[in-house]
């Protein structure tokens, strides 16, 4: 490449007669873009390719790894979201309810975008689009305005109203705000409106997922308690990504013949049918089934620390027995499955049974590929946990384990499990750390395998480790949300993608003829 002046920028353009359009996988590699490129790292004094890979190279060594754990001013790719986004999640999952995000426009976008590139669904929310004056005088003239055009509008039978970073620093009052605006007739008197406190710069998403749920269950179950039970039972995902657990909860329910109110049914939301018809509402949870709840026989919960202020009111203000159960793998599908069965009084139907014997039959036939495996994964701490509990199931060791929205209890818990197995005698648990971290770890103590979203695919790149992607968000892979991971069939799901990962990744270093295809078997 010869040195590039002022007099000299290249100009990336088709050739020919100007019509050619390229996809931007080919057209950044042809050459008036290289020279851009070029001409660019000239301009900001670049340092040169030696020294960049020289530096890259010392970030693989454990001196480098010593560095990168002292630091505590500086977090680089957290693997968690922001508060707003679970409450703006677990909100879609009720019946004509309008998510709202009390701050800048910018924000809501974010976490529509966000939503929407996981789902490659539409993701309807409204916003109170403060600006500067907003953030110096508050944000009581633009929630007022905003509530009353968004009912006016959108005629939502609930707005579930959360706040953003803005909202938080100046101290907005939400509830005092949403009083003023019913007293002034800017929305009905009746109209539930639950809300949440959802600072991004403490917790994460699943801080904003539990805020948001015990709202919704305290506001529409206000004044709804009674002496006698309904002989329903709830059930909640948490912030479960896949829309297939849903449906698959509701399967099994229904065998069961078990009398159910999901607490947020967003599978459709995320999910919905294309009919040629626009519909903006998708939740089905019934706000009457939501406000009944309050007199349930009890109430199953599938992620315990993504819910914690949720089951506590539950269990304190409407004094239900609360049940904590993961459903996931053979062991937690069983464990599920049969109190499940002893609370309620009802067997376990053979359809049941007889999935769980392919589960193992599946299970069998992998599991020579799995055992002793080594892993690094990465996520939120019921999903960590899940994960952990299936590799320890199929015989392969959890290595590193990075959680960075974690807590003193999920660390003793998950301990606690690795303790109990042989295969879990190596592992280490990283709470608050990052995907920087993680690079770090994978470096200096190298695995088989990486299970996490898809920033993993960055870890993927710098260390070539063989990549699953399961967790949220997954933006660059398509319809992965609607499979189950939960109950026999999920495990299967897992098992599969699990497996054929690692075959894939053999078939991939076994593929040099007359050098490694040796192995470059057919029958795998």
């Amino acid at each position: 490449m010869t040195q590039l002046d002022d007099n000299n920028i290249p100009a990336p353009c088709s050739s020919g007669d100007g019509l050619e359009i390229k996809d931007h996988f080919e057209l950044f590699h042809t050459e008036p873009y290289q020279d851009l490129f070029e001409y660019k790292r000239q301009f900001e004094g670049a340092h040169s390719a030696e020294a960049v890979a020289e530096a890259a190279e010392w970030t693989k060594s454990w001196e480098y790894r010593e560095k990168n754990f002292a630091r505590e001013a500086l977090t680089i790719n957290p693997a968690k979201a922001c508060q707003p986004l679970g409450a703006l999640f677990v909100a879609a999952g009720f019946e004509d309810t309008l998510p709202y995000s009390h701050g800048s426009q910018g924000c809501v976008a974010y976490f529509r975008s966000h939503l929407t590139r996981n789902y490659k669904e539409p993701f309807q929310a409204v916003s109170s689009s403060m600006t500067e004056d907003a953030a110096v005088f508050g944000g009581l003239n633009n929630l007022k305005q905003g509530l009353e055009n968004a009912h006016s509008l959108y005629q939502p039978k609930m707005i579930a109203l959360c706040t953003t970073c803005m909202a938080e620093v100046i101290g907005d009052d939400l509830g005092a705000f949403i009083t003023t605006s019913k007293q002034e007739a800017h929305i009905p008197e009746d109209l539930p409106v639950p809300y949440a406190h959802t600072p991004s710069f403490v917790g994460s998403h699943i801080t904003g997922y539990d805020g948001m749920l015990k709202s919704i269950v305290t506001t529409l179950g206000k004044g709804k308690k009674t002496d006698t039970t309904n002989g329903k039972f709830n059930f909640n995902l948490g912030f479960d990504p896949y829309i297939g657990n849903t449906r698959e909860l509701k399967r099994i329910l229904s065998l069961f013949g078990i009398d159910y109110t999901i607490l947020s049914d967003n599978s459709d939301a995320f999910d919905s049918p294309n009919t040629g018809e626009f519909k903006m509402y998708n939740g089905l949870t019934t706000l009457e089934d939501a406000g009944d709840s309050v007199n349930a026989e009890g109430s199953f919960f599938f992620q315990k620390y993504s819910t914690p202020k949720t089951q506590d009111l539950f269990a304190k203000e409407y004094q239900q027995p609360t049940y904590n159960f993961r459903p996931f793998g053979i062991k937690g599908t069983d464990e599920f499955l049969m109190n499940l069965s002893s609370i309620t009084g009802k067997p376990i139907p053979k359809e049941l049974q007889e999935e769980r014997g392919r589960a193992v039959d599946a299970i069998t036939d992998s599991q020579a590929w799995l055992h002793g495996k080594r892993v690094a994964l990465y996520g939120d701490p019921d999903h960590v946990i899940t994960l952990v509990n299936f590799l320890l199931e199929v015989g392969a060791e959890p290595v590193h384990i990075v959680v960075t929205n974690s807590n003193d209890q999920f660390e003793a818990e998950l301990r606690e499990i690795l303790t109990a197995s042989p295969y879990g005698q190596e592992a280490t648990v990283w709470g608050k750390k990052d995907l920087w971290h993680l690079r770090s770890l994978m470096f200096t103590e190298p695995v088989d395998l990486l299970i996490g979203n898809s920033y993993g695919k960055y870890l993927w790149r710098d260390t070539g480790v063989a990549f699953v992607r399961i967790g949220y968000p997954i933006f660059d892979r398509h319809h992965m949300h609607r499979y189950a991971t939960l109950g026999y069939n999920g495990a299967i799901n897992l098992l599969n993608w699990i497996v054929n990962t690692i075959l894939e990744e053999l078939d991939r270093k076994t593929i040099v003829p007359s050098k490694t295809d040796i192995s470059f078997d057919l029958v795998r």
